[in-house]
C-alpha cells in the first residue's frame, strides 16, 4: 500500500503528518455488562457520581440497574436528566451548573449520543468555566483547546450507532446559529466504555434503523476519509488531535464496522427479537466509534448538519421530541449516496474496498464504477430499512440546495477529511442528487 493510506513513504508531501496516534478507552462489552458500573466506579476511586441520562430513561429498568450497581459498593450518586436529543449549548450549561452544585468526584453517563455528548461537554464548562462556545473552532467559536483533564467519565450507550462511547468528541447545537458543532479534545475521552446490548433490545425499529445507518456512515467516512499522510503534521504532540485522517487502527476498526453492518443491519431492524443481530449492531457501533474517534468523519455528516440545521415541518414518529426533528442517522444516510459518487473520484480502490464489505455486487465493475456501486448498495440498505427516499423524504426540495450548502460549508473541519476537495459548489450538486433516489 501506498502512503496515502498507511505507513508514510519518501514521496509523501512535506510538512505532512507522519505518525498517528491511537487512543480509545477501556471497553468492556456483554449482556449484563451493565451491572459492573458499580465495580467499574469504585475500581477508579470514585464516592459521588453524577448520572447524565435522559427523562425517559430517568425513570427506566437501565437508570435502576446502574444505580443498584452504584449503591452496592457505597457509591452516591445524583442523577441529571434533564437533556434534549440533540443537545443545545444550553443543556450542556445546565449540566455544568449541576457539576457544580454538588461535590462530585465522577461521572456515569447512560443513554445516546445527545447523553454522553452532554456530559462530555458539561465537564469541561464545569472545570473551565468558559462557554462551550469557546471551543468550536472559528469563525463560530474561539478554538481554544481544553486545557486539561476533567473529570473520570464511565459512558454506557443505550443505542447502537452513536460510538460516543469511544470518542474524543462532542457534538452540540448552537442555539445562537441554530445548527450544530464539534468540538473535540483527547481530555474528553471516557475513561470506560460499558457497552450492554441488551440495552438496545426494546428499542423501536426505525430508531435502530437511525442509529444503524449512523454507524454504517462513521465507518464509511473512515474508510474513505483522507489519509493521515495528507494531513498536516504538528511540532508538538500535545496538540496533536485524534480527528487526524484514515490510518491503520481506524481501517482496521471500520472493515469489521462495515461487514457487520451488512450482515446485521436489516435484521436487527426487523425484528426486535433477534438478539445476535443487536448485539452485533452494538459491537459494531462500538468499533466504528473507535474507528472516527481515531480518524474522524467527513461529508456525510457535514452535510447533515445542514439538514438539522434547516429541517422543518417534519416529525418523526418513535422519538418524544417536538416537530420539527430528524433523527441525526437519518440526516446522514439521506445525502450519503450522493456524496460517495461524488468522492469516489478521488480515491475509487477505496470506495471500491468499502463497497465489498457491505457485500455489494461488483460483478463487471471496474474503478470508474466504484461511487455507483457503493451508492447502489447504501440506497437498497435504506430501502430495506425503510428509510427515508433521499432528502425529499424528510421535506426538502430542490429550492432548498442552496440554504443547505450555505449551512454545512461551515464545518470545514469535516469538509477538509474528504478524500476529494469541494467547494459551495460541489455541495450544491450533491444536495441536488440527494433529493431523490428511487421512484
Amino acid at each position: 500500500m501506498g502512503c496515502q493510506y498507511y505507513a508514510p513513504a519518501s514521496d509523501c508531501e512535506a510538512g505532512c503528518a507522519n505518525t498517528f496516534t491511537v487512543a480509545i478507552p477501556k471497553i468492556t462489552f456483554g449482556r449484563g455488562t451493565l451491572t459492573e458500573c458499580g465495580a467499574r466506579a469504585q475500581r477508579l476511586g470514585l464516592k459521588q457520581v453524577a448520572i447524565f441520562t435522559d427523562s425517559f430513561l430517568a425513570t427506566h429498568h437501565i437508570i435502576d440497574t446502574v444505580c443498584q450497581s452504584l449503591a452496592k459498593v457505597g457509591i452516591s450518586y445524583s442523577l441529571f436528566s434533564d437533556i434534549r436529543i440533540e443537545p443545545s449549548d444550553v443543556t450542556v450549561a445546565d449540566g455544568a451548573k449541576f457539576l457544580n452544585s454538588g461535590n462530585f468526584d465522577g461521572v456515569i453517563s447512560v443513554g445516546g449520543g445527545s447523553v454522553i455528548d452532554t456530559a462530555k461537554a458539561a465537564m469541561v464548562v464545569s472545570r473551565y468555566q468558559d462557554p462551550v462556545g469557546a471551543y468550536f473552532a472559528p469563525p463560530i467559536g474561539g478554538g481554544k483547546a481544553v486545557p486539561g483533564p476533567v473529570l473520570p467519565h464511565i459512558a454506557c450507550p443505550t443505542t447502537s450507532g452513536t460510538g460516543s462511547e469511544s470518542t474524543s468528541i462532542s457534538v452540540i447545537r448552537v442555539m445562537e446559529y441554530d445548527t450544530k458543532y464539534v468540538f473535540a479534545s483527547p481530555w474528553i475521552l471516557p475513561d470506560e466504555a460499558i457497552v450492554d446490548p441488551a440495552c438496545c433490545d426494546s428499542l423501536p425499529s426505525n430508531v435502530v434503523a437511525s442509529t444503524g445507518f449512523d454507524l454504517l456512515c462513521h465507518a464509511l467516512e473512515c474508510y474513505t476519509a483522507r489519509a493521515y499522510t495528507k494531513h498536516a503534521g504538528v511540532t508538538n504532540i500535545n496538540q496533536r488531535q485524534l480527528i487526524q485522517g484514515a490510518n491503520p487502527w481506524s481501517d482496521m476498526s471500520a472493515r469489521e464496522a462495515l461487514r457487520l453492518a451488512s450482515d446485521y443491519l436489516v435484521r436487527g431492524v426487523r425484528d426486535a427479537t433477534d438478539h445476535e443481530a443487536r448485539d452485533q449492531l452494538s459491537w459494531a457501533a462500538t468499533l466504528a466509534g473507535c474507528a472516527f474517534g481515531n480518524s474522524g468523519t467527513h461529508l456525510p455528516h457535514a452535510m447533515s448538519y445542514g439538514v438539522t440545521h434547516l429541517m422543518s415541518d417534519i416529525t418523526t414518529e418513535g422519538y418524544d421530541t417536538p416537530s420539527p426533528f430528524v433523527p441525526h442517522g437519518i440526516s446522514v444516510a439521506v445525502s450519503a449516496p450522493a456524496i460517495f459518487e461524488y468522492t469516489a473520484e478521488a480515491t475509487p480502490e477505496r470506495h471500491l474496498e468499502a463497497a465489498g464489505f457491505l457485500n455489494a455486487d461488483q460483478q463487471g465493475a471496474t474503478l470508474d464504477d466504484a461511487g455507483e456501486v457503493l451508492a447502489t448498495r447504501i440506497v437498497q440498505l435504506m430501502k430495506d430499512c425503510n428509510l427515508p427516499n433521499g432528502l425529499s423524504g424528510v421535506g426538502f426540495t430542490q429550492n432548498d440546495i442552496k440554504a443547505l450548502a450555505a449551512s454545512s460549508i461551515q464545518q470545514k473541519r469535516a469538509i477538509l477529511n474528504a478524500p476529494r476537495e469541494s467547494n459551495i459548489d460541489d455541495l450544491e450538486s450533491m444536495y441536488s442528487n440527494a433529493l431523490q433516489y428511487w421512484t
